[in-house]
């Protein structure tokens, strides 16, 4: 009995490390990137230049962006809806929108911002002080429960 546990949580395990290299592939052709390492459940996409992408996969996959900007390029919030639109599902031109509002919040009133739509969120997080990581935004479904 325990080794049917166990090999049931390997299996369930498995298909969900395939099922996040598979979504990492579809992202990084999507936004002109490269699957990078794998730590754990996250895998950095290797992009040019200051942005820095990553996807997470737990109980819902989430994918973040950062840059080292206070005002990143319109790149960086184009390469997240994207990649957004491939973990959610919803159009990126329905995610940017949100993921604006969610940044322009967390600049003017100095905190995270967090919007939350139909199942799924975004959250932005916008540092003006930090000399490394000035903007962390994330865009992910909402877990079920």
């Amino acid at each position: 009995m325990l080794r049917l546990a166990l090999a049931c949580l390997l299996l369930t395990t498995a298909a969900r490390a395939d099922e996040c290299d598979g979504l990492a592939r579809q992202i990084a052709e999507a936004i002109g990137g490269k699957v990078g390492r794998r730590s754990g459940p996250s895998i950095d996409i290797r992009m040019p230049g200051a942005i820095k992408v990553d996807l997470t996969c737990r109980a819902e996959p989430i994918v973040q962006a950062s840059s080292s900007e206070a005002q990143p390029s319109a790149t960086f919030f184009n390469d997240l809806a994207i990649a957004s639109q491939i973990v959610i599902g919803e159009p990126a031109a329905s995610v940017a929108p949100i993921i604006a509002q969610a940044h322009a919040t967390s600049l003017a009133e100095r905190r995270k911002s967090f919007v939350q739509q139909n199942g799924w969120s975004a959250s932005c997080y916008t540092d003006p002080a930090s000399s490394s990581l000035r903007t962390l935004c994330s865009v992910g479904r909402i877990p079920p429960g």
